[in-house]
C-alpha cells in the first residue's frame, strides 16, 4: 500500500506554491480530476515525509535496487547478507517461545473453543518474552536486531504460522513500531512496557469499509473536546483485536490523517463495539471490525511525528511487516514440503511410489528453490533495515515474491501432489488454503505494490529530467509537444540537453561488469545475467516514461509488467549471492534451479533435458532428507491410509 498511488515525478515537501500547483496541474493534464490529483498528492507527500526520516545515504535513491539500475555498475556488496549475531538473551527468548508453542501443540491446547490461539498460549508467550522482541531493553523488551527477529519468524512459522504472524502484527504493523518510532519519551515510557510484557497486545486500525489502497478516503474522525479526543467511525479487517488490547488508530483530526494510541476497554459498550463477520483467512486469530461512537481517547495519546502525518506513521511499519510476511512464507512452505515427502513415499502408482516420479521430484525441487529465495530475501532486507536503509523497494520485492511463491507452492505443488486428498476435512491444504492465498493481499496487493515499486524506481529520474520539461511546456502553454515545431523546440532548449546527455551516455558507453565474490560457476552465471539485465533496464524504463508521459500513471498494465521483470532480476541476484555463501550443496542446487526458472520466464527459452535431470535429481535428494532445514518437522497425518495392493 505504501506509495502505491504516488505519481512518477513526485512532490517536494518544501515546494513553493508555484511548484505545488505545477504538480497538481501535471496530474490534471494527465487526465486526472482535481480531487484525484489532490489525493494522489497527499499520498506522495506522506511518502516523501517517510523518506525524510532517513539519512540521505539510506533513502530510496541510494538503496541497492535503485542503484543497481540507475548507477553505472552494480553495488554488489549491498546485495549480500551475512549470518546475524543474535545476542544470547534474545536467543533464549526465541528458544523459549518456540518451546511454548510446541508444548501446547503437542498437548492439543494451542487453540481455544473458537479455534483461535488461546489466551493461555498468548500469556505463556508473554512469560517467555515473545511480545517484547522488538522493544528496547530500557522499556522491558529484549531489543532483538531485526535481522535476527525476521529469520526467527521463519522458525516460529514452522511451529505455527499464526503465532508467527501475530508477532508481526504486534511488533511490526501494530502499536509497537508507531510508539517506538514516533512516540514522545513520555509515551514510550507509558505504552512500551505493557506492549513488551504482553499485558497489552496490539493491532493497527487503518482499513475502513471504503478505504483500502486509497488511504485518503478515511472517514473515521476524532475531534478534541477538553482533554480528550472523541472518535467516531468504523474500521474493518483489524487482526488481533479483542477487548482490552491496544491499537494504533488512523483517523482524521481537523481533516488531516493522525494516529491515536487507544487502549480498548475490557468489554464492549455503547462507545466501542466489535463488528464480527465470517472470514476464511486468519481463522486462528481474531479479525474484526470496530465501530466507535463518541469513543473517548486521552489527548496525550496522539502521536506527533516531527515530520509528516498519520499516513507517515502508517507507512513506516509496513516494510517491517512485508519482510515478516516473506519470513512466514519460508516457514509455511517448509511445512508443506514436510507433508509432501511422506505422502510421496506412501502413494504408489503402477507399483512404484510417486516419490520416484519426475513430476513429483521436480515439484520438490521447485519448492526448495522458492524457500531458499525467500530465505535470501529475508536475510537481505532485514539486514538493510538494521543498517538504516528505508528499504521500500527491497521490502516490496520480498513481500510480493514471498506471497506469490507461497501461493504457487500451495496450489501447483502441494495440492497437486496430494491430489483429491487435499480436500478431505482435516487435510492441511483444505484447512489452510485461504491462509496460503491471503498474503497476496496483506500489506498491499501484489500488482499494486508492483506499481509502487516502479514509481519509486522512476521518481528521481522523472524529477531530474521529465519534470523540468513539463514545467517548460506548462510555462509555454504547450499541451502536446512536437520537437519538430520550432516554437516547441525553443521552449525546450534549456531542459532537453541534460536528458540528451544522459541518454547518450546510456547508449554509447558499455556498462562495467559486476565485481562478484568467489562463487560456483553456475551461480555466477545467474548473478551476471541478473546484473546485466538490471544495468540494461534504464533505457527501457526511461523510454516507457517518455512514451506515456503524463499518462504513465494510467498505464498500470505496462508498469506492472516492467516492474515484475525488474523484480525477478533482483530476486536472482540476491538469491545467487546468498546461496554462494552456503555450505549445503542442496541449498545451492535449489537456488540454481529457481534462478533457471526465472531466467526462462524472462527470456522465453524452453527447458533443456539437463535442466530436468538437475531438477529431478534435486527432488530425489530432498525426498531422502537432503533439505536439512525441515528435519525434525512432524508432518500431518496421512489421512485414510490404505493398502495399494
Amino acid at each position: 500500500m505504501s506509495g502505491e498511488n504516488q505519481n512518477a515525478t513526485g512532490n517536494d515537501l518544501d515546494a513553493t506554491p508555484d511548484e505545488a500547483s505545477f504538480a497538481e496541474t501535471a496530474l490534471t493534464l494527465g487526465g486526472k480530476s482535481k480531487e484525484e490529483a489532490q489525493r494522489t498528492g497527499a499520498i506522495d507527500k506522506a511518502d516523501d515525509q517517510v523518506e525524510s526520516l532517513f539519512s540521505p545515504q539510506y533513502q530510496t535513491v541510494n538503496s541497492p535496487a535503485h542503484r543497481a539500475i540507475w548507477d553505472r555498475g552494480i553495488p554488489v556488496d549491498l546485495f549480500q547478507s551475512s549470518e546475524p549475531e543474535t545476542p544470547s538473551d534474545v536467543a533464549k527468548v526465541m528458544d523459549d517461545s518456540v518451546a511454548v508453542v510446541d508444548r501446547h501443540r503437542n498437548a492439543g491446547t494451542l487453540m481455544n473453543g473458537d479455534r483461535k490461539i488461546s489466551e493461555t498460549v498468548l500469556g505463556d508467550l508473554a512469560g517467555a518474552g515473545y511480545w517484547g522482541l522488538l522493544v528496547g531493553k530500557q522499556y522491558g523488551g529484549t531489543g532483538a536486531p531485526f535481522r535476527s527477529f525476521a529469520r526467527f519468524l521463519t522458525r516460529m512459522a514452522m511451529s505455527d504460522p499464526t503465532v508467527a504472524g501475530l508477532a508481526s502484527v504486534h511488533g511490526c504493523i501494530g502499536a509497537v513500531d508507531p510508539v517506538r518510532t514516533f512516540g514522545s519519551d513520555e509515551q514510550k515510557q507509558r505504552f512500551l512496557p505493557g506492549l513488551a510484557n504482553g499485558e497489552r497486545l496490539s493491532a493497527f486500525a487503518l482499513t475502513e469499509p471504503g478505504a483500502g489502497s486509497d488511504l485518503t478516503a478515511l472517514k473515521t474522525t476524532a475531534r478534541l473536546e477538553g482533554n480528550d479526543y472523541i472518535v467516531n467511525g468504523e474500521k474493518l479487517f483489524i487482526t488481533n483485536v479483542v477487548p482490552g488490547r491496544t491499537i494504533g488508530l488512523v483517523c482524521l483530526i481537523d481533516s488531516k490523517p493522525a494516529v491515536l494510541i487507544c487502549d480498548l476497554p475490557k468489554e464492549e459498550n455503547d462507545q466501542f463495539q466489535l463488528q464480527k463477520y465470517g472470514l476464511h483467512a486468519l481463522k486462528h486469530t481474531y479479525n474484526r471490525g470496530i465501530i466507535f461512537k463518541d469513543f473517548r481517547v486521552p489527548g496525550s495519546n496522539l502521536l506527533k511525528p516531527a515530520k509528516g502525518s498519520g499516513l507517515t506513521i502508517a507507512y513506516h511499519g509496513l516494510n517491517l511487516g512485508r519482510v515478516a510476511l516473506c519470513a512466514n512464507a519460508a516457514g509455511t512452505m517448509r511445512l508443506m514440503m514436510a507433508s509432501m515427502i511422506p505422502w510421496a513415499k506412501f502413494r504408489k502408482t503402477y507399483g512404484e511410489a510417486i516419490s520416484q516420479r519426475e513430476l513429483v521430484q521436480r515439484r520438490l525441487g521447485r519448492m526448495a528453490g522458492m524457500i531458499v529465495a525467500c530465505d535470501a530475501l529475508v536475510a537481505w532486507c532485514s539486514e538493510l533495515i538494521d543498517e538504516g536503509y528505508r528499504g521500500e523497494m527491497e521490502c516490496i520485492v520480498a513481500k510480493i515474491f514471498g506471497s506469490e511463491f507461497q501461493k504457487e507452492a500451495a496450489v501447483e505443488l502441494f495440492m497437486k501432489t496430494h491430489g483429491g486428498r487435499s480436500f478431505l476435512a482435516g487435510h492441511m491444504f483444505g484447512e489452510n488454503v485461504h491462509e496460503y492465498l491471503a498474503p497476496c493481499i496483506y500489506e498491499g496487493e501484489g500488482e499494486m505494490l508492483g506499481m509502487a515499486f516502479f514509481k519509486s524506481l522512476v521518481k528521481h529520474h522523472g524529477t531530474m529530467f521529465f519534470e523540468p520539461i513539463g514545467k517548460a511546456l506548462a510555462a509555454a502553454g504547450i499541451k502536446k509537444p512536437n520537437p519538430m515545431n520550432p516554437t516547441h523546440a525553443w521552449a525546450l532548449k534549456g531542459v532537453l540537453p541534460p536528458y540528451a546527455k544522459w541518454f547518450a551516455g546510456q547508449s554509447l558507453w558499455p556498462k562495467p561488469r559486476p565485481s562478484l565474490p568467489p562463487m560456483p560457476s553456475r551461480l555466477r552465471e545467474h548473478a551476471e545475467f541478473a546484473a546485466a539485465g538490471l544495468q540494461n533496464s534504464p533505457t527501457e524504463i526511461s523510454g516507457t516514461m517518455r512514451k506515456h508521459q503524463l499518462k504513465l500513471a494510467d498505464r498500470q498494465c505496462r508498469m506492472s509488467e516492467l516492474s515484475f521483470r525488474i523484480q525477478k532480476l533482483v530476486v536472482m541476484l540476491c538469491t545467487s549471492l546468498y546461496a554462494a555463501r552456503q555450505e549445503d550443496e542442496v541449498v545451492r542446487d535449489a537456488a540454481d534451479l529457481l534462478c533457471q526458472d526465472l531466467t526462462r520466464e524472462l527470456t522465453g527459452k524452453r527447458p533443456s533435458d539437463r535442466y530436468f535431470r538437475n531438477a529431478t535429481s534435486l527432488g530425489a535428494a530432498i525426498t531422502e532428507g537432503g533439505f536439512t532445514s525441515i528435519s525434525g518437522l512432524a508432518p500431518d497425518e496421512i489421512l485414510m491410509s490404505y493398502d495399494n495392493d
